[in-house]
């Protein structure tokens, strides 16, 4: 029977792995969802006030331009990622790329979307660097032990 598959995907070689796992070991008739969560910067960018400091002030179209780019490059990176997955026999009716803008962080995003009928959750087991992960805890680690009600399948 079909599964109903959600990758979470960023533009990382973790992510790459995990599309990877799930082109050459899932069903071919499944659903797959491939999900972005990226942060919402159009509040900051939309900001005028007297109260914001001069060098935010002075560089705000430059990072607001840098952010569009980033978002620009993670949507030609979803439909890269959609195009391997119809190449390797999905049917690209069912393959759904979804960007969304982030909420209430990234792994509680990524588990309420999952809650949303899927069967299997995909993600690349690292993303940020030692440190960080040792202070922050991984997106992976945090939605491996979070979720409830569907398989989660860490790819290394």
């Amino acid at each position: 029977m079909p599964c109903s598959i959600l990758v979470a995907m960023d533009e990382s070689k973790s992510a790459q792995k995990a599309l990877d796992y799930v082109r050459k070991n899932m069903d071919k008739e499944a659903s797959v969802t491939l999900l972005s969560i990226v942060p919402d910067v159009s509040g900051a960018c939309g900001m005028d006030s007297p109260s914001l400091t001069p060098l935010f002030k002075e560089n705000q179209s430059a990072f607001c331009s840098v952010e569009d780019a980033k978002r620009a490059k993670l949507k030609e990176t979803l439909d890269a990622a959609r195009e391997k997955l119809v190449r390797a026999g999905f049917d690209p009716k069912k393959v759904i790329v979804r960007i969304r803008k982030k909420k209430s962080g990234i792994a509680r995003d990524i588990l309420k979307e999952s809650s949303g009928g899927y069967d299997t959750l995909v993600l690349g087991r690292r993303g940020l660097t030692a440190v960080k992960e040792f202070f922050f805890g991984s997106v992976a680690y945090k939605v491996a032990h979070q979720a409830k009600g569907i398989t989660v399948i860490l790819v290394d």
